[in-house]
């Protein structure tokens, strides 16, 4: 016997916390029509169990605590399909109770696997590239790496 839209759904929120528009697209996926979509999202939000700007809450922790900058917490608020004015919001929240210079540290700690500072040119290049692409400010980057060069290096 197939499940319903609001059966699928619930059985999906109870392995993780998803936006609604993620939820949308995995039910439309299931190939539940549009109509018993609707009803089913309209039912969860009525009960609670959808919450944007919960679910963007919870995206934006796990990405921090996975060393993610702010630019890459963003990007991935949008993919959940997270309104851009509910991703700020969470954004906001999250970025103020944490330290980005200490989650910046930290991923440098992990890519330069304990070594004090960077040996030439192309690893200076290689971080700010791994780093830039974690979502953190190229400014502040370039800032802690500057702080991290060999004295030989200009």
């Amino acid at each position: 016997m197939a499940l319903s839209a609001y059966q699928d759904a619930i059985a999906m929120l109870a392995r993780r916390e998803l936006s609604e528009a993620q939820l949308r697209a995995r039910l439309s996926r299931r190939s539940h029509e549009a109509g018993e979509i609707d009803a089913a999202l309209a039912r969860l939000r009525e009960f609670g169990h959808i919450d944007d700007a919960r679910t963007a809450g919870a995206i934006a922790r796990r990405e921090t605590t996975r060393r993610r900058g702010r630019l890459r917490v963003r990007q991935q608020l949008a993919a959940a399909g997270i309104a851009p004015a509910i991703a700020e919001r969470a954004l906001d929240d999250v970025f103020e109770q944490v330290d980005a210079d200490a989650i910046l540290e930290a991923a440098l700690e992990k890519k330069m696997a304990g070594r004090p500072l960077i040996e030439d040119r192309r690893e200076f290049a290689r971080l700010y590239r791994h780093l830039t692409g974690q979502g953190f400010e190229s400014e502040r980057v370039l800032r802690v790496l500057r702080s991290r060069q060999g004295s030989d290096q200009s």
